[in-house]
């Protein structure tokens, strides 16, 4: 059934030309540059871009602005489409924010036209897990009104687990001190993270070796997962033999039936890095007890 409005998320939600493009999705970039060249735009992306983040290169990044969220919103409205978008976690970036400002702007020249904003308390292919499962209920019939509310319902259902390779990375975003990043670095430490649900990036765990720390990732899918028959997305940050580690690992181990390996953009890698792998599936909470094992 054809609906009259739009799909929109941003490139915060990890989802590839091919992926937005097979949904009907349209996505609004983030800006990202490197720190010693701010006037120009990063054009490096995959392992170019990692490579670079290696080489101590220092990737910066922007929430897009007002002009250019009005830009992608009237070219849908002007053709008579109402939307829907779905953004990045507000206590990680702006986006919400600008998103809902130019949808207020905008609904004054578009006063028959209907734009609803919400805020995925999301990030990587968290928030492009949510949009994939959204994009599935608008293809069957969905109205705008129905998807915003199963969006609202569910985005707090989506679990989001991951770990970093280099623990430097986490510091210089301010996220752990230089103390524990140096001595964590030295021991072989990898944090386990999730995101809250406040939408922020929480360490959860703190464990030794690459290896235990991404099948770990696997075993709060087993504990966690409410739906095993549900697709599930691994992001990775040029890390493609741990994500097929983890891939391999649900398939075999912990009962999962429908896998999805995707790469974290430049956006999220920036302030990850390098080696970062990344878990999303349904649940029933991000706060459920068992994520504190």
């Amino acid at each position: 059934m054809s609906q009259n409005y739009t799909l929109i998320t941003d490139s915060a939600a990890d989802l590839s030309p091919h992926l937005l493009e097979s949904m009907g999705v349209r996505s609004v970039p983030l800006n990202v540059f490197m720190k010693d060249n701010p006037a120009h735009p990063c054009t490096l992306t995959g392992r170019e871009f990692y490579d670079a983040l290696r080489a101590g290169k220092v990737a910066c990044t922007s929430a897009a602005n007002l002009s250019l969220f009005r830009e992608v919103f009237e070219a849908e409205l002007s053709a008579g489409r109402d939307i829907l978008y779905l953004a990045f976690s507000s206590p990680l970036s702006c986006m919400y924010a600008t998103g809902k400002l130019a949808a207020e702007e905008l609904a004054e020249e578009y006063p028959e036209r209907r734009i609803i904003v919400v805020d995925t308390l999301c990030a990587s292919l968290g928030e492009g897990l949510l949009v994939y499962h959204c994009a599935e209920k608008m293809v069957r019939g969905c109205t705008l009104d129905e998807l915003a509310a199963y969006a609202e319902e569910t985005k707090l259902k989506l679990i989001h687990w991951f770990t970093v390779d280099d623990l430097m990375f986490l510091k210089r975003g301010g996220r752990i001190g230089a103390v524990s990043a140096f001595a964590g670095s030295l021991l072989g430490i990898k944090p386990v993270l999730h995101v809250s649900d406040a939408g922020k990036l929480v360490a959860k765990q703190k464990l030794r070796g690459r290896k235990n720390a991404v099948l770990e990732l696997g075993r709060h899918y087993d504990a966690e997962c409410t739906d095993k028959e549900s697709t599930v997305f691994i992001a990775h940050a040029d890390a493609a033999d741990a994500a097929e580690m983890l891939r391999d690992a649900l398939l075999h181990q912990f009962g999962a039936k429908h896998i999805v390996i995707g790469e974290i953009g430049a956006v999220i890698g920036a302030h990850a890095g390098p080696g970062t792998v990344a878990l999303f599936y349904l649940g029933t909470s991000r706060e459920d007890p068992s994520a504190a094992r």
